[in-house]
Formats: structure tokens, sequence, C-alpha cells
């Protein structure tokens, strides 16, 4: 029985690469292995030409013309959302993305979107500056649009005035750990009495294609644009966008309310790697003491976690966070009973700061469906870990995942490029697929 205090997920709402737009078919798309990766957008006045031929540069490597991007990105109603044509068209696509995606989380939890106003509700968003549109100092047709339309508060701030909601609303940037920062945040929120529900989650949408730059320039780019996650022949990373959303209340809350309960927040933890090596670089001592903290304040054995759903970006940084899992889920769980461990981004490429979200979606399904999806490219594991010892194990094929006394425990790992890191632990209890 979850108590009456703990924070609930009793609604999601996602956009994926491949045309997903619902859960159901994010979960379907998973449990297939489905390859989500496309090629790069060509309506969004990228220069694709001069992208594809920075591999010709000195010490630059290729950029492959793949990535998972939203087919969606550039759909917009703006009438719907009670805006002029002229200020979504000067919007951040993100702040568009995230809309939608939010109002379809509260549809989903049953709630009527234009029933809220006045409520003590927040809004907690992970996202990251991507570039769009033309720059605040210059003339241009937007004018005037543009202090709303480039800041980065205004994609939790849009979601918060079209809904007419007061409680808290921020945005909050740690890199590719944003969303699940914005989720533990949401959550305390919540149980410090700041509001009384709260939509949390993130979105990724590269209004300009720098990513593409900076890793190219490192030699960090996957050559086929495809996102080995814990392989031994992952060779780098693929972008990737997406967005996802929860919506958050007491147990209590959901009871009355007659709210269908996904999972609760068994607990959740941030912490930063700290000084020593470049900020880029991850901490395995740090990833452990996040996920020890994190097991601690949630009151979780770790052998009960059954299915961890990782960073996995496809770089040098597998090696240090299966490092820290081993330690401490493997440690646990024993080569008998391995946890599974994978990522969303062997699917669909790393969607920066909306990773977390999209991996604590796909784990909710998961957990509803009974099932855990396979890994992509599981077949050759990342050579750094005895994997016959670690206590962990990559899943090949879709298989069963039987719960535990009435319950399916997960964990999630967002890991920042910033040197943030958040693990959370979710408790789903056995659905009832009404």
């Amino acid at each position: 029985m979850i108590p009456d205090d703990a924070i609930v997920i009793v609604g999601m709402g996602v956009e994926a690469p491949g045309g997903i737009e619902t859960p159901e078919d994010f979960f379907d798309a998973l449990a297939a292995g489905a390859d989500l990766i496309g090629p790069l957008p060509r309506d969004r006045d990228w220069p694709i030409d001069q992208i594809l031929a920075l591999g010709a540069l000195p010490g630059w490597g290729a950029v492959p013309d793949a990535g998972g991007f939203l087919d969606g990105a550039a759909e917009f109603d703006p009438q719907f959302f009670g805006l002029s044509p002229r200020e979504a068209m000067a919007m951040d696509p993100q702040q568009r993305v995230a809309m939608r995606v939010a109002w379809r989380a509260l549809e989903n939890a049953g709630v009527r979107p234009d029933s809220l106003t006045g409520a003590e509700m927040g809004v907690y968003f992970g996202a990251s500056a991507m570039e769009y549109g033309p720059r605040a100092a210059s003339v241009n047709s937007y004018s005037g649009h543009r202090i709303a339309g480039a800041a980065m508060g205004s994609v939790s701030g849009r979601i918060s005035h079209t809904l007419g909601i007061a409680g808290p609303s921020m945005t909050i940037d740690t890199a590719c750990a944003s969303s699940l920062t914005a989720i533990h945040q949401a959550a305390a929120a919540i149980r410090a009495g700041e509001c009384d529900s709260a939509i949390a989650g993130g979105v990724c949408v590269m209004g300009s294609p720098g990513a593409f730059f900076e890793f190219s320039r490192n030699n960090a780019l996957a050559a086929d644009g495809r996102c080995r996650s814990y392989s031994a022949k992952a060779d780098g990373t693929a972008w990737g966008e997406g967005a996802g959303a929860v919506i958050l209340e007491t147990a209590a809350t959901a009871r009355a309310a007659g709210h269908r309960i996904y999972g609760a927040i068994a607990g959740s933890r941030v912490n930063h790697n700290g000084a020593g090596a470049p900020i880029v670089v991850p901490s395995a001592q740090a990833q452990r003491q996040v996920i020890e903290a994190t097991l601690r304040i949630s009151r979780v054995d770790a052998a009960d976690v059954d299915l961890i759903e990782g960073h996995g970006t496809g770089t040098l940084g597998d090696a240090l966070e299966l490092e820290a899992l081993a330690a401490t889920y493997g440690a646990a769980s024993g080569a008998t009973t391995p946890a599974a461990v994978g990522s969303v981004k062997s699917n669909a490429g790393h969607a920066q700061a909306a990773s977390g979200v999209l991996g604590l979606i796909k784990v909710l399904q998961c957990g509803r469906n009974g099932q855990i999806v396979a890994s992509r490219f599981a077949d050759e594991p990342n050579t750094d870990i005895d994997w016959d010892t670690a206590g962990l194990r990559i899943p090949s094929v879709t298989r069963e995942w039987p719960a535990r006394h009435g319950h399916r425990l997960a964990a999630v790992s967002s890991f920042g490029v910033s040197g943030t890191n958040t693990h959370l632990i979710v408790d789903m209890p056995e659905a009832n697929r009404a």
C-alpha cells in the first residue's frame, strides 16, 4: 500500500522521435526494439552541407546524417493556446512542444486543463538554451516578442500562463540532468506545501545544429548516428530530441480524485561531481554517492530494484556509470539475479534536457505492461566490467517482469555535462489495466 503522503505520478505525456505522441506508442516502439533515428531535419534552415563536411576539417570528427528528431517540432496551433501566429513564431519551439506535452499529460491524468484556473499547481520543466531565432539585439519582424519567446523561464511560464495556474513556475537547466532534476524539485515542493500538485518534465528541440559542431570538434559523435549504450562497439553519442511531462500529487489527493496511480516516487537525490577532473568528465564516485543517497531516503533494498534506466550516452562515461551501478545495485543483486540496465538512447538518441523524463516514462510503461523492454546493441556489452560478477545485465529481448509482492521497483539516472547527477527510484503498484 502506497502511503497517503507519498508523491505519486497520475498522468504522463510524451513526444519522441518517430512521430510518437502517446505513452502507449512509445512503449510499443521500445518493446519492438525500434530504431527511431532519422536524417537531419531539412526544414530548419540548417547548413546541412557544412555540417556533413565538418569531418574534413583537421582534428574534427565526421557528422552522420542522422539523429532522433521530432517529426512535429515545427507544427503548432497557436489559437488553441490563445496565441497569435506572430507571437508563436517568435517562441522557442521548446516552449510550444512543452505546452503541448503538458496539456496531454493532464488529459492522461483525467484532469480538464481548462478547469485549473487559480489552482495551486506548480510547473517544473527542464530545458536548455538551443539558439532559436534571430538575436534580440536586431531589428526584425519578431522584435517585441523575443523577450518572452527566447526566455528560458518561458518554457515553464507559458504552461502556467496558458492554464491560469498560480503555483511555482520554474525552468531548470542542469544540462542532460534537467528533466529529472525538475521532477525531483517538483516532488520536494509538494512535500513542503509550496503547491498541491505539479506538472514536471523536460523538453529538447534543437533550434540550431550547435551541438553537432561541438561534438564533431570533440570527436564524440557515433559514426552512424546510433547511440550504443553500454556496448563494446560504442563510438560516441547520437543527438536526439523529445519531451515528456508527468503529473505529480500526493497519494491521498489521487485517491480522493479517483486518479490512476502509475507509480510513487520512493526517493530522489541530486549532487555534483565537485572539483578535480574537467567539468564535462563524469565521476563514478559521485554517481555512486547519489545512488546510495537515493536508496537511503527511499528505504529501498537495492536488491529489490529489477530495472535501471541508465544515462548510457555511448561515450567513455558508460564505463564509469557501470562501475557505479555494479558497486550499488549489482553488489546487492548478485550474479544469480542481476538487475537489468538499459537506455532509451539506444532507440532514440540523446534527448539532452529531456532524456531523464523519457527514461522515467519508459520505466512507468514497463511497469504498467509488466515487461522489461530490450535495449538495442546488447549483443556485445562493454568490456570494462565483468558481467559475470557485476550483478547487472543488458536485456537483449523484451521479457515479462513479474511483480514482487504487488510492486515493481525501478531506478532512473541522469548525469549532466555541467557535473550535476540526479537519481530517482520509482515504486509501481501492479497495474490495473482499466
